[in-house]
């Protein structure tokens, strides 16, 4: 039997392993609100297995220093990405850009992103966050990492939420949501399987 034949047939029927990177750290900061929106949506889904990393609980310093105190955050944050399918990626927008504590997360790490797929999803005022998405395009395609084309964003966010973390109108959103997870499902058992058959970069 040829067994190096099954094994990327058997993987493309699991569910992909998905980690969603909550992108601000400041204070009073609305993410945890789309997070827990976007969870929702990922957890409707039987081809998805969420799980979170928040860079607010992320005590990595900006050095990149290899420092015991690194390592120790590390530890909570490098098996989450490594072992990822796919990730979505979500962050506000600061000054045309996306947040540095992201980008210094980002940067602790390189092969964990490599030939994985990246969903983005934006917030903040009359732009809805899309130049910081945008930023980050540039940065994953030097990750060799693939974002998939379509975006969800929410422009002028927190007026899209009551005061309970609902949608006020959840149908532009959960589409968007939708077109965004099924393209990342598409790349993220495409790339499984390529990995499975030959590891990225050999």
């Amino acid at each position: 039997m040829n067994t190096t034949a099954i094994a990327p047939a058997a993987a493309a029927a699991e569910p992909l392993r998905l980690t969603l990177v909550v992108g601000s750290n400041r204070h009073g900061r609305f993410g945890p609100v789309v997070a827990d929106w976007l969870l929702g949506r990922i957890r409707d889904r039987d081809d998805l297995v969420a799980e979170v990393v928040d860079v607010a609980e992320a005590a990595l310093p900006m050095s990149l220093e290899p420092t015991p105190e690194a390592t120790a955050a590390l530890s909570g944050i490098t098996p989450k990405l490594a072992r990822a399918d796919a990730f979505v990626v979500l962050t506000p927008e600061y000054n045309h850009s996306f947040p540095a504590g992201l980008k210094n997360l980002v940067d602790w790490h390189f092969t964990e992103w490599q030939a994985k797929p990246v969903g983005l999803v934006s917030y903040g005022g009359v732009s809805g966050g899309l130049r910081a998405a945008e930023h980050l395009r540039q940065v994953f395609a030097e990750l060799h990492a693939v974002t998939v084309r379509d975006t969800v964003s929410f422009h002028n966010a927190g007026a899209s939420f009551d005061d309970h973390g609902a949608l006020r109108d959840p149908s532009g959103p959960d589409a968007a949501a939708k077109t965004m997870l099924d393209q990342l499902v598409w790349w993220g058992r495409a790339l499984r399987e390529a990995r499975l058959s030959r590891p990225y970069g050999t």
